[in-house]
């Protein structure tokens, strides 16, 4: 240690200059800050000085690394494993608004995402109360799955009545929009059972459960042709209903 008065050179433990005499720096043994002779307590940690615990040790010579050191030398993350992908039976089930151009032309941005936020809460309430999973939330649509990650043997039902629960839940919420924004809203669904692959789609930090196959592909068309507050399902959906429900024939709009 080097005296601040004749800058003569001391070895470790010494209190006072072995050339000169004068008081030399106290270095505290917690976490190696030096402090001026004569200080009680330790201006980096607030250790008392007193004693043999102001004496220089070896972890006062290598202090403790600070949370910068530690960090820049921890060691990389390490991805996430990719889970293995699953073959299932599902019921996908789409929902979209309907005319949803229109509406963004006719309300403010903040507005828009205020009558879509409470169009996907309504529905996010009806498919949970059919256990369904919403995967993913499409702008203004819902993408549902019946059968994943809970598999039930009536998932097709489940799917068809979460459906019409929305239609309803929704006619209930247009009142209270046509007052407060002055808009309706209505949904078109569609409906699709058969087997998929779920399993994680994207790359690095952006990876979803997907389900791939024939499901979420059909469903998706089905509700792009449905009329507004109307949910068509395929015949393989149907057939599963096992007469639950009442189904009218579709026929495509001309």
């Amino acid at each position: 240690m080097q005296c601040p008065q004749c800058q003569c050179e001391n070895r470790a433990g010494r209190r006072f200059c072995a050339e000169c005499g004068a008081p030399l720096p106290l270095v505290c043994a917690a976490c190696g800050f030096t402090n001026e002779p004569g200080e009680k307590f330790c201006g980096g940690c607030g250790t008392s000085l007193a004693g043999p615990a102001s004496q220089p040790t070896q972890s006062a010579q290598h202090p403790v690394p600070s949370a910068v050191q530690r960090h820049q030398e921890a060691p990389p993350p390490v991805a996430r494993a990719t889970q293995e992908a699953e073959r299932r039976q599902l019921t996908v089930l789409f929902c979209d608004l309907v005319d949803s151009t229109r509406l963004a032309s006719q309300l403010d941005p903040e507005e828009l995402r205020q009558v879509v936020q409470a169009y996907q809460a309504t529905g996010a309430k009806v498919i949970a109360r059919f256990e369904g999973h919403i995967a993913q939330y499409l702008g203004d649509g819902l993408l549902v799955y019946f059968g994943y990650p809970l598999a039930h043997e009536d998932d097709a039902q489940r799917a068809v009545r979460a459906g019409l629960g929305i239609v309803d839940a929704l006619e209930q919420l247009t009142p209270r929009l046509t007052q407060t924004r002055g808009v309706q809203v209505a949904v078109h669904l569609g409906s699709h059972t058969g087997l998929v692959v779920v399993g994680d789609v994207g790359s690095g930090t952006r990876q979803e459960q997907l389900a791939l196959g024939e499901p979420p592909n059909l469903a998706a068309r089905l509700q792009g042709l449905a009329a507004p507050n109307t949910l068509v399902i395929s015949a393989t959906t149907f057939q599963l209903l096992g007469g639950s429900l009442r189904a009218s024939r579709w026929a495509p709009r001309s």
